[in-house]
């Protein structure tokens, strides 16, 4: 996962919502969400809650 990925799990795990994470890393929603999807699909996770719990269990917050 890159550098930029990883702040993004960070930023979802916190609940943040894609339009929040956009403003605070200036990028477009469609970027986050491109990069939401591709963290989802390299962790095999479903959804952003499974991710937010990925996340946590493994101290990224």
């Amino acid at each position: 996962m890159t550098p930029r990925e990883l702040d993004i799990l960070r930023l979802v795990a916190t609940g943040s919502t894609n339009r929040e994470i956009a403003r605070r890393i200036h990028v477009s929603e469609g970027t986050v969400k491109n990069h939401v999807s591709r963290i989802l699909t390299r962790l095999g996770l479903r959804d952003r809650t499974q991710a937010a719990v990925y996340a946590r269990d493994r101290g990224l917050l």
